[in-house]
């Protein structure tokens, strides 16, 4: 072979190796297509909070147009606010008796975490249930017995029961009043007395009679007290216990008189006066945000004016208009503190200084009446 064959050859064998060399290089050079993106975990929803049920056991019948419609009306209003962050439930017509307790300890077995006793006679069951079930909030009305799960709440029906009062005293024509009473415990009678006070703050002539059905509601008895108290002289009618029946006899016979917890001016358009009410919504909101928020301690709450609790609603267009005005100026006192209702001096039935002249009756002193005061017919029953 010739040198020039030669050199040909290698040549060729040099271009062949620069020609690979570049396709290497080229091949070094290319770039990779990324790796995609790991996609996101997505999390799991967290789960629904399971909403706070709460439950009622009503001492009378939801449609009594007084103590238990009222406490009702309220339990709506929570719905209302609350929505789907609780569930409500009631039993209707619980005896003050040892049945109270089976139907409190069903409802803590149905997974109910607050529940509302509206009546005094439940103090007892309830506080045994709550000893058993400390996971669970309770709450009793116008009871005085707490425990670290059960606290008390109750409605200053006397501010009501005061401000009825001065109208009865300027619209009886006998100066001679009645009352329809249920159970004679304090609460009752401190209504009774500061009905009298505040008949005889406008009108000193002022005698108030009472006749007591030991039941706190049944409409027959209660129908049949007002009538008695009518045939005894009295023109003006309040009553502490649950139906409209009172105010339906006032009617009936041509008298006057009031609602009382809820406005009954439906049931004796020409007889009423006025409705002293009881508004729970106020405390009851107040109880639920306590547990939501995990803030809930025991304790006594005893409500009024003040905070929105008592009211004297619907007055009558015959309540000549300085009376109208005289109330309301004392409702805006309560309101603000600057009326007192039990201030000395009071005397009792007897004629015994009860508050000196000047003196501020306490909470304890209000809690522990169980006497007439002057003007007052008759006796407390027996115990009392």
């Amino acid at each position: 072979m010739t040198d020039l064959n030669k050199r040909s050859l290698l040549k060729l064998a040099g271009l062949g190796s620069l020609v690979a060399a570049a396709a290497l290089a080229g091949c070094g050079k290319k770039e990779e297509a990324p790796a995609p993106a790991p996609a996101p975990v997505s999390e799991a929803p967290a789960p629904a909070a399971e909403p706070l049920k709460i439950a009622f056991a009503y001492v009378g019948p939801v449609g009594d147009a007084g103590w238990t419609y009222a406490h009702d009306r309220a339990r709506k209003e929570l719905e209302a606010e609350f929505g789907d962050k609780i569930v409500t439930s009631y039993v209707e017509n619980v005896p003050e008796a040892a049945d109270a307790e089976r139907v409190i300890r069903d409802m803590v077995s149905q997974g109910n975490k607050l529940v509302f006793g509206t009546t005094f006679g439940y103090m007892e069951p309830m506080l045994k249930v709550a000893a058993d079930h400390p996971d669970v909030k309770f709450e009793h009305a116008t009871g005085y017995k707490t425990s670290e799960n059960m606290r008390t709440y109750d409605a200053r029906t006397y501010e009501g029961a005061y401000m009825a009062g001065v109208i009865a005293g300027k619209m009886t024509q006998t100066n001679t009043l009645g009352v329809v009473a249920s159970i004679p415990i304090p609460e009752v009678i401190r209504n009774i007395n500061s009905f009298t006070l505040g008949a005889q703050s406008v009108n000193p002539d002022i005698k108030t009679k009472v006749v007591w059905v030991n039941k706190w509601f049944d409409p027959p008895k209660e129908g049949e007290a007002a009538q008695s108290l009518i045939n005894q002289g009295a023109d003006v009618l309040m009553q502490n216990t649950d139906s409209a029946a009172v105010l339906q006899t006032a009617e009936k016979a041509g008298k006057l008189g009031f609602g009382w917890d809820s406005d009954m001016s439906a049931f004796g358009p020409n007889a009423h006066l006025g409705s002293a009410v009881i508004n729970w919504a106020p405390y009851y909101k107040k109880a639920v945000n306590d547990v939501l928020n995990g803030t809930w301690t025991t304790g006594a709450e005893w409500w009024g004016v003040k905070e929105g609790a008592i009211d004297l609603v619907s007055v009558s267009d015959k309540v000549p208009a300085d009376v109208r005005e005289l109330v309301e100026k004392i409702k805006a006192g309560l309101k603000d503190g600057s009326y007192v209702i039990w201030k000395g001096p009071v005397v009792d039935q007897s004629g015994k200084q009860v508050l000196a002249d000047g003196e501020v009756a306490d909470d304890k002193f209000l809690h522990g009446i169980n006497w007439y005061v002057k003007g007052v017919e008759g006796k407390v029953p027996a115990g009392n």
